[in-house]
């Protein structure tokens, strides 16, 4: 048997030959000039498919000499049977008996050496149709300007072939003009990427459906619905790490996909071929990574969900830390004190209590209520003068050229500058000589500032860079507390920040915004 169809190395099942055999006998007993036609159109159509997919130069040429053979008999032998035309061209019988069999003889001449059994034969279905129907126009086209014009059938078959070609020229223009117009290359990419599938829509609706669902699960859920929703879709399911579900029914054709974690097995009306089945790879990664986004989003709450528990305890324990801190002082004072300073320590104690008690009511205010902050505004003069007693048992210098008339939120003054007084006493401790000093200092030019100083060593720059940017791990503990204090300064309108940071002068400022000093005293 002749190859165009079926390949050399496979042999042929009964099913195919009885078919073969019966479509052979049916075709004898019918034979006529018409279905010669259509048979040599096909003809055609096959070989012409191999010339655009043959690697080889030499099959090449076989198949152009066999399609030029087939072509010309179709327009010299057969078109001319069905016009009944025999009186016309007496010349083509002697080129169709003496001069066009050549061309089947010099095959021989040109045939490649035999293929391997790897080596499978490679049929371009497109171009295999394109071809078919070029010679299905040239016959059919003959004919009727050979029934229609009483002309002669040369240039019947002239004008056949011109009109042909002015049409493909007409064509190769639209297919990829030079103007504007995008030409009918991109509506066949459009259409040819679309495998039966609005492509667009489906990616848009799926988009939407990401804006709309919060949860993963969600989005799936939604996701196999408009899945399920094609209509040569019967049913779809999926499964996840997290999740599984099912819509629409079991069918006999099934495919399955997968990305990363996400399983898709897919249900269909009848067997979806390759280019589809691509395409759906492609769909289910689309779905894939919009269903991890969903999951990272998830996780990011609740990331920040826990953040911001972490940050509120945070908070809160540098705030209690801090009255420890104020108690501890308070404690050692009355430790230190002999009995001639029996009325100085029961002012002091009297005098800070209350304070403490406030601090801590506040405490427990913001573990009742996190998000509800309350301001104890106070002069500042007061303030001051409580600051310095609070620590009068402390190692640290206060210095005050004058005292401005401003009112400052005591509770956030108090929990920052007991934070900078306490790193800098915990400093001393290892850096022994080491003096600290707190200066106000009140002018019109920088407003008021408050400045937390020692005379010790330097912190590593590292450290110092992002001091106030987030949480850091250092022996000294200047890390969580500043990063806190600096924070609740912030939310005061107050700004804390590293002024120097050399050897010898470790320099913190708090700036108190300009719009609330009023004159100085």
């Amino acid at each position: 048997m002749w190859q165009p169809i079926w390949q050399q190395n496979q042999k042929m099942s009964k099913a195919a030959a009885g078919m073969v055999l019966g479509l052979g006998l049916v075709a004898y007993f019918l034979i006529n000039w018409w279905l010669t036609a259509i048979w040599l159109s096909i003809l055609f159509g096959l070989l012409g498919g191999r010339i655009f997919s043959d690697d080889a130069k030499n099959n090449r040429m076989v198949h152009i000499l066999a399609a030029i053979y087939l072509l010309t008999m179709l327009l010299l032998w057969v078109v001319p049977k069905l016009l009944h035309i025999n009186t016309e061209l007496e010349a083509t019988h002697y080129a169709v008996y003496y001069l066009i069999p050549f061309l089947p003889v010099a095959i021989f001449f040109f045939a490649h050496p035999k293929r391997s059994q790897e080596q499978l034969p490679i049929l371009d279905f497109f171009y295999t149709m394109l071809l078919t129907l070029l010679a299905f126009i040239l016959a059919l086209a003959s004919y009727a300007i050979g029934t229609i014009q009483n002309v002669h059938y040369l240039q019947t078959i002239f004008m056949t072939m011109f009109g042909l070609a002015f049409g493909l020229i007409a064509l190769s223009l639209l297919w990829k003009p030079t103007t504007r117009f995008s030409g009918v290359e991109l509506l066949m990419s459009r259409y040819l990427t679309s495998v039966g599938m609005p492509f667009e829509r489906w990616v848009r609706n799926i988009a939407a459906l990401g804006e709309i669902e919060t949860s993963p699960k969600g989005f799936l859920d939604a996701a196999m619905r408009e899945m399920q929703s094609l209509p040569w879709v019967a049913g779809v399911s999926w499964m996840t790490d997290e999740s599984s579900g099912k819509v629409g029914e079991a069918s006999p054709h099934v495919a399955e996909f997968n990305f990363k974690d996400f399983h898709m097995t897919l249900n269909t009306h009848w067997e979806i071929s390759p280019a589809l089945y691509m395409h759906v790879k492609l769909l289910t990664q689309i779905m894939g990574e919009f269903y991890h986004a969903k999951r990272r989003e998830e996780t990011l709450r609740q990331n920040a969900y826990m953040q911001a528990f972490y940050e509120t305890g945070s908070r809160l324990t540098h705030d209690i830390k801090n009255i420890l801190q104020s108690t501890g002082t308070l404690v050692a004072a009355a430790e230190q004190s002999d009995e001639n300073d029996q009325d100085a320590l029961l002012r002091l104690i009297r005098r800070q209590l209350p304070v403490l008690n406030q601090r801590i009511a506040s405490t427990l205010d913001k573990l009742k209520a996190p998000g509800e902050e309350k301001q104890k505004m106070e002069k500042i003069s007061a303030w001051w003068r409580d600051l310095q007693l609070r620590h009068r048992e402390s190692d640290v210098e206060f210095i005050a050229d004058s005292l401005p008339l401003q009112d400052i939120n005591a509770e956030v003054l108090d929990s920052v500058l007991d934070n900078l007084i306490n790193n800098a006493l915990e400093k001393a401790k290892y850096q022994p000589d080491t003096s600290i000093t707190v200066n106000l200092l009140h002018d019109e030019a920088e407003g008021c500032r408050i400045e937390v100083a020692d005379t010790g060593k330097p912190m590593d720059a590292a450290i110092a860079n992002d001091l106030f940017k987030k949480h850091i791990a250092s022996h000294n503990g200047l890390g969580v507390g500043l990063y806190h204090a600096g924070k609740d300064a912030q939310q005061a309108g107050y700004e804390l920040s590293l002024v120097h940071n050399v050897n010898g002068d470790v320099r913190f400022r708090v700036s108190l915004t300009p719009n609330i000093a009023e004159a100085s005293a």
